[in-house]
């Protein structure tokens, strides 16, 4: 029985994270040859200002780059 943590940044619109689990549920079906139903995707999202590399937050280095439309 599956469990999956994918960890996002927040801003996500609910379709991308409807293809999101789909696309990791099948992966896990073809890969292991288990049953849809016993696979659990949890998706944590994280804030961008609570993230960063190489010493600069995601937020400064890339503000307003990811943000989806309608969000």
């Amino acid at each position: 029985m599956p469990f999956v943590t994918v960890q996002i940044a927040k801003g996500h619109s609910i379709e991308k994270k409807r293809q999101l689990v789909q696309a990791v549920t099948d992966a896990l079906v073809a890969t292991l040859g288990t049953k849809p139903e016993w696979i659990t995707v949890y998706i944590d999202e994280f804030e961008r200002e609570n993230w960063a590399v190489g010493g600069q937050l995601h937020a400064d280095k890339h503000s307003g780059r990811h943000k989806e439309k309608g969000v």
